[in-house]
């Protein structure tokens, strides 16, 4: 699949991408790249989350346990 990309200009404070590409040991690309994913992620999550108690499942947990095993 390919993926297109947009090339960008951004303002941002020098001590907080130095900061984010410490601690992810990438350059600036990667480093913007994962964060983004994270930020995807998270609402993903978020809108799982609020799925919580109203999903059925056919299946006790204990069915699906062993299914992993």
């Amino acid at each position: 699949m390919k993926s297109d990309i947009q090339k960008i200009t951004a303002n941002l404070p020098a001590s907080l991408l130095k900061s984010a590409m410490e601690i992810t040991g990438m350059g600036i690309t990667e480093t913007l790249r994962e964060g983004l994913e994270e930020i995807a992620s998270k609402k993903a999550y978020r809108e799982f989350a609020a799925l919580r108690g109203k999903v059925k499942v056919a299946q006790a947990w204990e069915e699906l346990k062993a299914d992993r095993e």
